[in-house]
């Protein structure tokens, strides 16, 4: 209840500011400027989205959501609550006109009534039984150009060998949850995951282990060139980082390196490749990130959205592409998942505030 108290409080304070005001201290570069999308969605985490506009939002409470701009002004004004008592829903992916929703030990598919994407005709489980873990056991869910649909299972610990096969994985399978096989270890805690536009090759990121000290280890960009590959968790961290206690333990096989190492602690999670054409040519097919955030880092770092750019397969540099939302009047704004909206601005989700920004671009 206290944390709920808290939550309103922050909330009430933020809107009581001018929208403006409140978000003035976003950093953004020249040209582009960031707006609230939807409001009071709390906890909102992973976006998809349908082919008429429609927002699948998922949860770290216990609701789906659907967000509709219905007059186009770029602001929300529906929001309609799909799907409630659910297991931290975090993940949602629109797929063959259902709705992939998942939770931290089940994954449900939601089909609508005439295609209205806020009517919920009939639910069935996908698959069940997955590790009911709380620790790294939310999902985020997406489905690749080969139509499988792709799950990770974090590692239910800071750092650990994994005791069983499942955990530190990513694992793709059927839309029916059939054929399901692993195609990625190593991997301590994916919550964000994209392919490219134009090779279909997987990238995610992962969240590097704590207790390290603030500067170690990096938090990772990785790139699935094939299935199979090992990322090293939690035997190496980053490129070359050997782990304190599981460095001498590791098996004598080759570990995949990541494409890019982010901030240490950032807590790097949804990514996306941008695909829109409202921003600057030079953004399209580049990769933007959302940093969660440190919440034990004694000079917090992240709270922003990151932009990766690459050069064929090679990540050649990494900069701030929206910051400073650390220091969001009325308390700090946490970025979750960025999703490219319909008119080619980018959507941007914030579990803390209960909100979803939008950041477009005008050039004047």
């Amino acid at each position: 209840m206290r944390l709920l108290v808290l939550f309103s409080a922050a909330f009430l304070t933020m809107m009581s500011a001018a929208p403006q005001d409140v978000l003035s201290t976003v950093d953004l570069p020249p040209g582009f400027r960031i707006a609230f999308f939807a409001t009071g969605i709390p906890r909102a985490r992973q976006l998809a989205l349908a082919p008429d506009g429609t927002v699948f939002v998922g949860t770290k409470s216990d609701t789906v959501w659907a967000i509709r701009d219905l007059n186009g002004d770029f602001s929300a004004d529906s929001r309609i609550r799909l799907m409630g008592g659910l297991n931290s829903p975090n993940g949602v992916a629109f797929h063959d006109g259902d709705l992939y929703v998942a939770e931290i030990q089940r994954l449900q598919r939601l089909s609508f009534s005439r295609n209205d994407y806020t009517q919920v005709a009939s639910a069935s489980t996908v698959i069940d039984g997955l590790p009911r873990d709380i620790l790294h056991g939310v999902k985020y869910i997406r489905f690749g150009p080969d139509g499988k649909l792709y799950v990770p299972q974090g590692m239910p610990c800071n750092v650990c060998e994994p005791s069983n096969d499942i955990y530190g994985t990513i694992m793709r399978m059927n839309p029916n949850g059939s054929g399901r096989e692993i195609i990625a270890r190593g991997v301590r805690n994916t919550v964000g995951f994209d392919f490219h536009p134009v090779t279909g090759e997987l990238w995610f990121t992962d969240n590097g282990r704590d207790r390290l000290g603030d500067n170690r280890p990096p938090d990772e960009l990785n790139r699935l060139s094939k299935p199979g590959l090992n990322f090293g968790f939690p035997y190496v961290h980053g490129a070359s980082l050997k782990d304190p206690e599981f460095g001498a333990r590791a098996p004598d096989i080759t570990f995949t390196p990541p494409a890019q190492e982010l901030g240490p602690h950032v807590a790097a999670l949804g990514m996306r490749f941008y695909t829109g054409d409202q921003f600057p040519a030079r953004y399209r097919n580049q990769i933007f990130i959302a940093e969660h955030g440190s919440w034990n880092r004694s000079v917090p770092i992240g709270y922003r959205i990151t932009l990766v750019e690459l050069s064929g397969n090679r990540a050649v540099n990494y900069s701030v592409f929206a910051g400073n939302f650390l220091h969001l009047p009325g308390g700090r704004g946490r970025p979750v998942d960025v999703l490219t909206y319909t008119d080619g601005s980018l959507l941007v989700s914030d579990d803390t505030r209960g909100v979803i920004y939008r950041i477009s671009y005008s050039g004047e």
